[in-house]
Parts: C-alpha cells; sequence; structure tokens
C-alpha cells in the first residue's frame, strides 16, 4: 500500500513519527554538550557562579556544561540570545536582576519580553548588594554617610556596573526613600567601577558584594550598609537596609538558570534536579558561599514568580524617578 505525502493517514503518520522522536529525545536528554551562555564579561560575580556549578552540574546530567560569555547591553545581548534559542535544552543562559528585571525596566529598546520569552528552570544563588566608600569620603559610618549626602545634595557621586544594573536602580529606590540626591556615573562592568571608587576618582560605590568585599577586606573601600536578610558574618558590624528602616531597598541580586520559551517540562525538571543536586554538595555550596553568595535552589515556579515581581518594582522605581538610558 502506498500513500501520498498529502493524505490524511500519511499525514498522521508523519506527525506520530515526529512525535515519538521528539519523545525519544527528551527521554536521551542530553546526548551532547550544554551550553550556558552567560550574558556578561568572564570574571564578574554572575561569571563566577556560572563555573562554579557548571562542571557539577555537567557530571550531574551526563554531559559537559559548557560556560560561554557574551557580553554587552548590560546584559541584554546575551539574554536575547538564550530566548530565540531552540528550546531543547542544550541552550541555556544565566538570569539575573539586570537582565530579567533592571534593564528591561529603564530599557524599552530590549529585544525580548520577561514574561513570555524564557523558561524559568531554578534560581541558584542570591548575593548581597552594598554602598562603600572610598576611605577619604567624609563618613566611616551608615549614619555620617545619611548625614553627609542630605547636607550635601548634588556634591557626592556613585560608581555602579553600568546604566540599567541592578545596583544603579537600587540607588535610585535609596534616593527615592530617602529624598537625598547622589550623581550616577555608570560604568562599563563591576571591574572599572570598582578600580576608579579605590583610586578616590569617585568616592562611592553601589555594587554586588562578592566583586567589592575583597577591597573592603584590604581597607581600601569603607562598607556603609548591605542588602541582605540579616548582618554578614564577613561584614559583622555592617548594618543592613532593613535594619537602617529601608526594607524596600534590601534587595538581593540572583543568579539563575533559564531557557527559551517551550521547554518541555521534563527537560526543565531534570535540569531543575540535577541543579538541586549539586548545590548539596558541601564543596559546591562552600564555593559558592565563599563569594558572599547564598544558596537559593528553588522551582521554577518560585523563580518565575521572583522574576516577574522584581520586574515590577523596578518599574515603579524608573517610572517614579523619571529614569531613562540616555
Amino acid at each position: 500500500m502506498q500513500f501520498s505525502p498529502t493524505s490524511t493517514l500519511a499525514r498522521g503518520l508523519l506527525i506520530s513519527l515526529a512525535l515519538s522522536g521528539t519523545a525519544l529525545a527528551q527521554s536521551n536528554y542530553p546526548s551532547k554538550p550544554i551550553r550556558l551562555l552567560v550574558p556578561f564579561a568572564a570574571g564578574g560575580t554572575t561569571d563566577l557562579i556560572a563555573r562554579i556549578v557548571a562542571e557539577p552540574l555537567g557530571r550531574a546530567l551526563g554531559q559537559p556544561v559548557i560556560v560561554e560569555n557574551k557580553g554587552g547591553g548590560g546584559g541584554a545581548i546575551g539574554a536575547a540570545e538564550t530566548a530565540r534559542a531552540q528550546p531543547d535544552g542544550y541552550n541555556l543562559g544565566i538570569a539575573t536582576v539586570s537582565t530579567t528585571a533592571t534593564n528591561p525596566a529603564i530599557n524599552p529598546k530590549i529585544s525580548y519580553n520577561v514574561a513570555t520569552d524564557f523558561t524559568p528552570i531554578v534560581n541558584i544563588a542570591a548575593t548581597p548588594n552594598i554602598i562603600a566608600a572610598n576611605p577619604k569620603f567624609p563618613a566611616k559610618n551608615y549614619q555620617e554617610f545619611l548625614a553627609q549626602i542630605k547636607q550635601n545634595p548634588g556634591k557626592f557621586s556613585y560608581a555602579s556596573p553600568g546604566n540599567g544594573s541592578i545596583t544603579h536602580l537600587m540607588m535610585e529606590m535609596y534616593k527615592l526613600a530617602t529624598s537625598t540626591d547622589v550623581t550616577h556615573v555608570p560604568y562599563r562592568g563591576s571591574g572599572p567601577a570598582l578600580n576608579d571608587a579605590v583610586a578616590g576618582q569617585v568616592p562611592l560605590i553601589f555594587d554586588n558584594l562578592p566583586s567589592t568585599l575583597g577591597f573592603v577586606k584590604e581597607k581600601r573601600l569603607i562598607p556603609i550598609v548591605v542588602a541582605a536578610p540579616q548582618r554578614l558574618d564577613s561584614l559583622p558590624d555592617v548594618p543592613t537596609f532593613k535594619e537602617v528602616g529601608l526594607p524596600q531597598v534590601n534587595r538581593m541580586a540572583y543568579y539563575g538558570i533559564v531557557g527559551p520559551k517551550n521547554m518541555p517540562r521534563e527537560l526543565v525538571d531534570k535540569i531543575n534536579a540535577a541543579t538541586h543536586k549539586v548545590l548539596q554538595d558541601p564543596a559546591v555550596k562552600k564555593r559558592i558561599e565563599e563569594t558572599g553568595s547564598m544558596i537559593v535552589a528553588d522551582t521554577p515556579e518560585a523563580f518565575a514568580k521572583q522574576m516577574q515581581e522584581e520586574l515590577a518594582v523596578y518599574k515603579e522605581v524608573v517610572v517614579k524617578q523619571k529614569l531613562t538610558m540616555d
């Protein structure tokens, strides 16, 4: 018996074969290396977290997980590439507050929709953020810092990793809550921002803790206040934003794994379970916590909810502060 390619039965057989092939591919996943795209340059906190997790995750899944960096646009270029990829589980990306909340909140030209263009898989870790000062700044603690910026509106400036970065919008949130005025100086990443803060070219910096902590320990920067659930063991004398009466600013950065939209649930669950296994390894946990970060290891639903909540929060800041990318 022969079938015309256009016959109903032939079409049905072709669809059935395609579906069975897809199911087989999913059950055999992964059968080749997996790409994990970091939307920032190598060396930053996002890259560090990705590389700590990648090798053991590859062992847990049975195929290498290869980290690839693609920076630019405050993380938007790499995030857009993940969004455009095939949802076959072989093209994953690291999602951060910058790529899924602050940058989309301030930049109308972002080419992806956070709510519809990604499949959230798991939040790996959360990281505190910190305001720190050059030792020549005329304040050595939070009370003195607040007094200085209140008495001198517009006089002082702060460095951030870039326009639209999490710490840029967190400082705008802080300024809104305290009715203060500090001038933003955006840089192309934490590295150059820290270099100028340490050198005294700019007196203040708002950054992720892992990249700043070494300079604080060397006393090349003075810690002022941190965004963390409670005081940090590494900085026991530094208050949290919640302690100083600003719980709305007490927000952490996150580093999670996402895929393109429409990833099959079977693959999502497999990657989520493997990541949870990796994060239970004491050696991996220790390495992540040594960066100043905290393990999260949540569900896809919880991560999706967090992404949407953070986006809504920072959209409100952008509107109230009349912020633009210019």
